[in-house]
Order: structure tokens, then sequence, then C-alpha cells
């Protein structure tokens, strides 16, 4: 058995979002990616794609964005299902209070920003 800390996790920042990986491969997760993620207030994130389905759940705070161009607003407990190669944009509703979240994926998904594929660190 593997217990990965979110205290120990490395933790990455992009556009007002800290990553903390919890069960990725780098950290003894084989086939799922699993993060935490803090968005400040008023984060929103570029508009972009994964390769895989990728499940948010809103833990704390609400968050909007779109998701293949319908917009939505998901509270704590609400799951956002984005699914694979669909563009979406993520953000904090609140200008004035953090959010966060708990995301879920399958290890290995790429992400594809204005065209080109990567792999973000905190899904390895």
């Amino acid at each position: 058995m593997t217990v990965a800390t979110r205290a120990e996790a490395p933790h990455f920042e992009v556009e007002g979002y800290e990553f903390h990986p919890l069960a990725v491969p780098s950290r003894g997760s084989k086939e799922l990616a699993v993060w935490s993620i803090s968005a400040a207030p008023g984060a929103s994130s570029t508009p972009h794609q994964h390769d895989r389905e990728v499940v948010f759940i809103v833990t704390t705070g609400q968050m909007t964005g779109s998701i293949g161009g319908e917009t939505f607003q998901a509270d704590p407990g609400d799951a956002i299902i984005v699914p694979a190669h669909t563009d979406f944009t993520l953000g904090n509703a609140s200008p004035t209070e953090p959010a966060s979240l708990t995301v879920s994926t399958t290890a290995g998904m790429q992400a594809i920003v204005e065209g080109n594929s990567l792999q973000p660190p905190w899904s390895m």
C-alpha cells in the first residue's frame, strides 16, 4: 500500500492555479492520475483540451467556465466532466475567495493548448 500525502507533494503554479499531484505515476499510481487544485480568487484558465476524459470535483468555492462552448457553474460536491478533445475553460467565480478542486483522469493524459500537446508535470 502507498500513501501519497498532499503535504509531501510537489506543487506547480499556472495562471492563478496551484496543482498538487496526489496519485500519479511518480507517486505510485499505475493507471490513474489524481491531483488537487487551489484556484486563486478570479483565476481563469486558457482555453485548452485534454486527450482523455478529465473529471473535476469542486471541493470549496464556486467554479464557472465552458465545455464545448456551453457555459456552466459548479458548486461544492459537483462534478465537472470534460470529454476528451473538447475545448474548455475553468474559472473561480469569486473575485475574493479561493476555491479548490480534486481532479481525476488516466495516467499519461496530455493537454492540448493552442494546438500543442504537452504532459502537465502534475500528472506524471
